[in-house]
């Protein structure tokens, strides 16, 4: 039972790590449209598609006997509020096993899809879909989160129906790497707001926005970016901010009860009488930090949440900008967001996902910051020096990224070019 902070405390010490037993684990989520109509597709076209996925050795996972999720060894594919599929993926060791485990999983997903006739979005908002279009599934949190989310910020719908993002998690070897990379790691969300926006397009208009992903996670209940995130924060404020955070949901036995009126405190002091006052286990501890929406948060490791979700181009660009950062050059990258004042980093935030590169951070544009950070990304993956079987080093996965600061263009750019020029809906599906 959890009844004191620093129990809690204890369980992000328990995600420690020897830095040779560090491992990055890629998320990324898809949408998916019935070739047919250009529609989302719906629960019974999912439940099609998932046990065509078993036939790839995918083992099913099932509540109230429907089929939600997907498991294969340490990976797992879950299904999200508007029919949207997240993989997780397994914990893995460099750059060059979790794009290959991409690779692997799209070569399936292809597959199957070509199949069923459905198509794939990887955009970080849905481009064609209203709101009141797209279907729900019998996932039952999701009910409990549709009635309360909106209580909270007036886009927490779309955030659910109609977005998708690309995160990575990553490890720390003590309370100092935990609060260095955290530190980083918000600093720098407005760049990877820039740097991988792709969600230009909505109800197949250019929306004047790059990112309106970031724009709707911004106005989610439970989301954002806290100020005390870009401070020295430590495993005991952490705790301080989850115990006063507000429940989501509460899951007894097979049904989930609302949390919308008791803080994580009040379920630790036994003060919730719908579930007849018990205390939490330690897996709703673990339910509860992942039900904070902020676009970093800490559980065992860092998961970083501020990127669009794109194509295969970018696919693994991302974790590396990243990875090159925070496993291969944590203290240059520190010393540089150290001199950032906070204001300023939030109000870059704000502005990041309409103004992209233009948006000013310290004087500079971002687009002059992310050439600085991937400069000392790479420096980090040069450092690593983690080899393909081809004798390549992690930053290949940089290539991307290099053009589109060459190019000052990213893919919402790209997306915006593609669509105004003949409003074609098939621009934005993948190739």
């Amino acid at each position: 039972m959890i009844k004191t902070k620093n129990q809690i405390i204890e369980y992000f010490e328990s995600g420690i790590k020897d830095p040779k037993d560090f491992k990055i684990g890629i998320e990324h989520e898809k949408f998916l449209f019935d070739n047919k109509n250009n529609k989302r597709v719906d629960y019974p076209k999912i439940k099609e598609m998932f046990e065509a996925l078993i036939e790839f050795g995918w083992n099913p996972v099932f509540e109230k006997g429907n089929i939600i999720a997907l498991n294969k060894g340490g990976k797992n594919i879950t299904l999200e509020p508007g029919n949207q599929i997240e993989l997780s993926g397994d914990k893995l060791n460099h750059m060059h096993e979790a794009c290959s485990e991409s690779q692997d999983y799209l070569f399936e997903l292809k597959q199957v899809t070509k199949k069923l006739n459905i198509k794939i979005v990887s955009a970080g908002f849905d481009p064609i879909s209203k709101l009141n279009e797209i279907p729900n599934n019998p996932k039952q949190r999701y009910e409990v989160m549709t009635k309360d989310m909106p209580l909270g910020g007036e886009l927490s719908l779309d955030m659910m129906y109609r977005t998708c993002g690309t995160q990575l998690n990553v490890d720390y070897e003590s309370e100092e790497d935990f609060i260095k990379k955290f530190k980083v790691s918000n600093a720098i969300v407005p760049i990877s707001i820039a740097l991988f926006a792709n969600s230009s397009i909505v109800e197949k208009k250019n929306s004047s926005y790059l990112s309106y992903r970031s724009k709707v996670w911004q106005n989610t209940s439970r989301g954002g970016l806290p100020r005390l995130f870009l401070e020295n924060l430590n495993f005991e404020r952490y705790a301080d901010f989850v115990i006063n955070f507000p429940i989501l949901f509460i899951q007894d036995k097979d049904q989930y009860i609302s949390g919308r009126n008791y803080i994580f405190k009040d379920f630790m002091e036994g003060k919730i009488e719908e579930i007849n006052n018990r205390l939490p286990e330690e897996a709703e501890l673990t339910t509860h930090l992942s039900t904070i929406f902020t676009e970093n948060r800490l559980k065992k490791y860092i998961e970083l949440r501020s990127m669009d979700t794109c194509g295969w181009d970018c696919l693994c660009a991302g974790p590396a900008f990243n990875m090159g950062m925070l496993y291969g050059n944590l203290d240059e990258v520190h010393d540089l967001v150290s001199k950032w004042e906070v204001d300023k980093i939030i109000n870059a935030y704000l502005e990041a996902p309409q103004k992209g590169f233009n948006t000013q951070l310290m004087g500079k544009d971002l687009l002059y910051w992310s050439s600085m950070l991937l400069d000392l990304s790479r420096k980090g993956l040069e450092t690593r020096d983690v080899m393909s079987k081809k004798g390549k080093n992690e930053t290949i996965f940089l290539n991307h990224l290099q053009n589109v600061i060459d190019n000052k263009t990213t893919n919402a750019d790209h997306m915006i070019n593609k669509f105004s020029k003949n409003e074609d809906l098939n621009e934005l599906y993948d190739k």
